[in-house]
């Protein structure tokens, strides 16, 4: 398999990290949506990172869809969701949390860069800004409530999202999501980022540093 997109993106690298965890071999291409993007489009016209192609051709995109094809293809020998109703209720409401903050912080960047100054909607930005704080808020009164693993071993996908997302907002949105508001989220990330899946695909600009 192939895995198109960059590791800037938190959405490519939930699934650079997935893949690890669950013991399916890929190879990572670094292309670029903006600086590659006619390099992209000849792998997928729609142009989305990221994109997975299957070992038979298939394209497939948006991280979600293709974690969940992974977990099948790792099924039943493993799997980064829990099995028991009530946790994973709780492991898909963390992960909601977390992907909403995603999409917001994507939103605020995206206004910060792609539009110029005196064309930003202040009140949109606002309302998303107060967005992102929410579900960061929330999320990390779900992790003092119940923690998460953040050992390679015990790690599920609420913990992999949680931890891809809080790095991808500290790198990125530091002065608006200010890390010594929170206790939880930085913790889990601290660890997480210890671990060999999440070092072999470094949050920037280089490619998935593990084998194939």
């Amino acid at each position: 398999m192939q895995l198109i997109g960059m590791l800037d993106s938190p959405y490519v690298r939930r699934v650079a990290v997935s893949l690890q965890l669950l013991g399916l071999p890929f190879e990572h291409r670094s292309i670029s949506v903006f600086r590659t993007f006619e390099q992209f489009q000849q792998i997928n016209p729609v142009v989305k990172a990221p994109t997975l192609v299957c070992d038979d051709g298939t394209v497939l995109m948006d991280s979600t869809l293709i974690i969940d094809y992974a977990e099948s293809l790792a099924a039943p020998r493993k799997s980064l969701m829990p099995s028991d109703l009530a946790q994973r209720q709780h492991a898909l409401r963390v992960i909601g949390l977390a992907l909403a903050a995603c999409e917001k912080a994507v939103q605020i960047i995206y206004e910060r860069t792609l539009r110029p100054v005196e064309k930003q909607h202040q009140p949109w930005v606002a309302r998303v800004t107060g967005q992102l704080l929410a579900a960061c808020e929330a999320l990390e009164s779900e992790l003092v409530r119940r923690p998460l693993a953040a050992e390679s071993a015990t790690i599920d996908q609420a913990g992999v999202t949680a931890a891809v997302v809080w790095k991808f907002i500290q790198m990125t949105l530091a002065d608006t999501v200010r890390a010594p508001m929170f206790s939880a989220l930085p913790q889990l990330s601290a660890k997480a980022e210890q671990l060999a899946e999440f070092a072999a695909a470094p949050h920037g600009d280089s490619a998935y540093q593990g084998g194939s």
